[in-house]
């Protein structure tokens, strides 16, 4: 992944990155995802069984499940640059105690390079390096080290400044490969991450990546030692799956006639779900599809074909994100990664999660959301059930009437519903026909008790097998919004959101045409364009939207709520004042 940082506790990501994934949602194209044909060993405290016993398959399914070490040695300028603590042995004993079998080690190597011949790698980076590696691999962990966001710092320059690109490339390879010859076949090398060209088209780009890959075989395959039979991965373009990028792949490795070799992609996601744009704030149909259509395609094209695959980066690229408020639900992000796991472990995939800094903090080594990475672990072994949603709004003004969520069983049997350790009772304080499942008046005025607004009771949907599904039962009234006035730098809305929470917001001018820096939708991206303030009781227009905004020409806003409900403002540029009206 391009630019996962938080400088200053920003979180961004670069152009090339945003790029990429603009061209995979118009194309419509998939990228990749999970999970290996073996199941992981919780309680396994010996080291994984060395590859050389093993046939490439095997040692990559070895590998599952797998977790990036992000935004570390990737980081730019130096390892502590974006956020992150200094590695230490005690993190990957910490992921290897977790039922991790593998981690990614992304490094970026330009700042630590020379940038002219011979393009000699600083001896302390490098030591540093070689340091993080042994530690991970004496914890019995397969590794994978790669050349990481050189692909667009640099190696993206191929197209216009050919020789020296391969030639610094090539150096860079060398000074590894010869590192590295001795380390065990538990660690593995990756070409470059996301590779890409600047102002190429994929004809051209993908026989750049196979001029790279062809080289970077053949500068490791001859330094000797453990390289000779090291497993080598390969990346499509981009490290999109997309079929063309990935049969691209499959001729480059058919010519290389090398048992040794992986090949890698990433999964992101249904661009609009990942990020919270275009009114993709659901995990629906269509980002189901776009998983499941992803899936079918690498086992298709890839693994059908003996290939192993390991999915070098998987999540959504905005969530979870624990310094700004969650632009995914996380109910929709739980269904997301209970998906994820079964198209992945059905394809025979291998996965790694990409970690920059939100699943595991570093600096005590928990997980930020328990809850969460339980999900994900479920995931690798198991189904787990879930519903239309997470929440059930109940309005405090008005009487209280019985509401329906739709169960998505996923393959398990509904067991009923748990407050803690009470089992609530069928027909009196639920229904069930077929996946529908309706709370009665009378159990949900038990369960809001003074109907104060916010959560006021939560409840599990318990199935067969795999994880329950909480229900918050959230007492709620249509937030209420007040006047404002402010700069482009920036408009805060006074607002009561009594017990709701945003989903997203469109913006819109009288002429129906859209307002905003996100011009081909009406909706605009969370926290890009806007952003809840659920403590100051706010609502905030960012700067980058309120400047797209056309000058004296008032812009409709309809904020859109979880529990259905919708609120619409208008907002005026006028110079660099702003002022926001109630409609």
């Amino acid at each position: 992944m391009k630019g996962t940082q938080r400088p200053g506790g920003h979180r961004g990501r670069g152009a090339g990155r945003v790029l990429g994934l603009l061209l995979t949602l118009v194309t419509a194209i998939g990228l990749t995802g999970t999970a290996a044909s073996a199941a992981p060993n919780h309680g396994e405290t010996s080291a994984n069984p060395t590859p050389r016993a093993l046939s490439p398959a095997s040692a990559v399914a070895a590998m599952q499940p797998s977790w990036n070490l992000g935004n570390t040695l990737d980081a730019i300028p130096d390892e502590t640059s974006w956020g992150n603590p200094p590695v230490t042995k005690a993190l990957f004993d910490t992921v290897k105690a977790q039922g991790f079998r593998s981690v990614r080690i992304p490094v970026t190597w330009t700042g630590h390079q020379s940038s002219t011949a011979p393009y000699t790698i600083d001896a302390t980076f490098m030591n540093r390096v070689k340091e993080v590696v042994d530690w991970a691999l004496s914890d019995g962990l397969y590794v994978v080290v790669n050349v990481h966001h050189d692909s667009w710092q640099w190696i993206a320059a191929m197209p216009t400044d050919h020789d020296d690109v391969l030639a610094r490339f090539d150096a860079l390879w060398k000074q590894v490969a010869a590192e590295f010859r001795d380390s065990p076949r538990t660690l593995l090398f990756e070409s470059v991450n996301e590779p890409q060209f600047t102002n190429a088209g994929d004809t051209e780009s993908i026989r750049y990546l196979d001029e790279l890959d062809t080289s970077f075989h053949a500068i490791v395959r001859g330094s000797g030692g453990n390289n000779a039979t090291r497993l080598l991965m390969l990346p499509t373009l981009h490290c999109n799956a997309g079929r063309t990028y990935m049969d691209a792949l499959v001729s480059e490795m058919k010519s290389l006639n090398d048992p040794d070799l992986v090949a890698t992609v990433h999964y992101y996601g249904w661009y609009p779900f990942s990020v919270n744009v275009a009114g993709g704030t659901r995990f629906d149909a269509t980002a189901q599809k776009d998983m499941s259509d992803t899936f079918a395609g690498i086992r298709d094209t890839l693994v059908s074909q003996g290939i192993p695959v390991y999915l070098g980066e998987y999540g959504l690229l905005q969530y979870p994100d624990h310094t700004h408020p969650s632009r995914v639900e996380r109910g929709e992000a739980l269904k997301y990664f209970e998906q994820f796991g079964h198209e992945a472990r059905t394809a025979g995939v291998i996965t790694a999660l990409w970690d920059p800094f939100s699943f595991l903090n570093r600096d005590t080594l928990r997980w930020r959301d328990p809850g969460l990475i339980a999900q994900i672990r479920s995931s690798w072994t198991s189904r787990s059930g879930t519903a239309s949603s997470d929440r059930v709004f109940v309005p405090k003004s008005g009487a209280i009437t019985a509401k329906t969520l739709t169960l998505a069983p996923n393959g398990t049997t509904f067991k009923g519903l748990w407050q803690g350790g009470t089992r609530l009772a069928a027909g009196r304080d639920y229904t069930v026909s077929g996946d529908d499942l309706t709370l009665t008046a009378a159990a949900l005025t038990r369960l809001t008790g003074d109907r104060a607004y916010g959560t006021n009771a939560t409840i599990e949907a318990r199935f067969s097998r795999g994880l329950p599904w909480k229900i918050y039962v959230t007492t709620y009234d249509t937030p209420v919004l007040a006047n404002a006035t402010g700069t482009t730098g920036g408009l805060s809305i006074p607002t009561r959101f009594r017990g709701d929470l945003l989903a997203t917001m469109e913006a819109t001018y009288a002429d129906g045409s859209n307002a905003g820096q996100t011009g081909w939708t009406p909706y605009q991206e969370f926290n890009a364009a806007f952003s809840p303030d659920y403590p100051g009781s706010a609502l905030l227009l960012t700067p980058d939207f309120l400047g797209a905004l056309h000058d004296g020409v008032p812009a409709t806003l309809t904020f859109h709520f979880w529990s259905g409900a919708t609120v619409t403002y208008q907002v005026t540029k006028s110079g660099s004042s702003v002022t926001g009206t109630t409609s």
